[in-house]
């Protein structure tokens, strides 16, 4: 089930910290990297780091876009350091580890982690069905990446040492659409409310945006999100003349 669990990097600057988020991540028995968009690849520094890890980095996937990393994902969780001015779902470390552990049962979770200096994007944080703040001193709440990877990795393992004592448990899986499935119901709504005019192509930010909170909120099945693109497309479709 921890193979399930991808660490996401974006945009990141020091090869360093790809190394030592690596260590981080062996340390607590995950081995799933995915460097999005990397200012420079794993060099020899960044394996001096990893200290052992050097085979995660090895075999880190590195793909140019957030989309294309996490399009099979049913779970996404973005890494936020300060108050946006759209408020998203937020998660403690303990909550987005059961909720990674949790899922990853059934389909394959992302844990994303920003730029050193600046995070995450507003475009990408919504791409997240939930954002995760570590609670640091706020008199000094200076995380490195390694260290913000480090304390979310072991809530996961924690949490997956919970489930492994809790292995007898059963239930009915519940299935989630992939972020991949998840923007293309995103892309027909956009299209269905410009086509009925209750947005405009001059403004449909603001209000996309609010949906994407809503549902991202609501966190529809599978199934669901089937009936939801059903929906769509009988109000797109012509009308037959009375």
């Amino acid at each position: 089930m921890l193979d399930q669990i991808r660490i996401v990097l974006v945009n990141t600057s020091h090869t360093g910290n790809m190394g030592s988020a690596a260590r981080a991540m062996k340390t607590m028995g995950l081995s799933q990297m995915v460097l999005v968009d990397p200012q420079a690849l794993p060099d020899g520094n960044a394996n001096a780091l990893a200290a052992g890890a050097s085979d995660i980095l090895a075999n880190a996937r590195v793909v140019a876009t957030l989309d294309e990393a996490i399009a099979d994902c049913g779970l996404v969780i973005g890494t936020s350091a300060r108050s946006r001015t759209l408020s998203w779902p937020m998660l403690d470390p303990s909550e987005a580890g059961e909720k990674l552990v949790a899922e990853g049962m059934q389909h394959p979770v992302a844990l994303v982690f920003g730029r050193e200096r600046t995070g995450l994007t507003n475009d990408e944080l919504q791409k997240c069905h939930y954002h995760v703040a570590i609670p640091a001193n706020p008199e000094y709440s200076s995380l490195n990446l390694a260290m913000a990877v480090q304390t979310l990795c072991y809530e996961v393992r924690m949490h997956w040492l919970q489930r492994q004592e809790q292995a007898g448990d059963s239930g009915m899986a519940v299935e989630y659409p992939s972020a991949e499935q998840l923007e293309g119901f995103y892309q027909h709504l956009e299209q269905t409310l410009l086509k009925t005019g209750f947005i405009t192509d001059d403004h449909p930010g603001q209000v996309m945006n609010k949906l994407r909170r809503l549902f991202n909120r609501a966190r529809p099945e599978a199934v669901e999100l089937n009936i939801l693109r059903g929906i769509l497309t009988s109000v797109q479709k012509p009308r037959p003349q009375d």
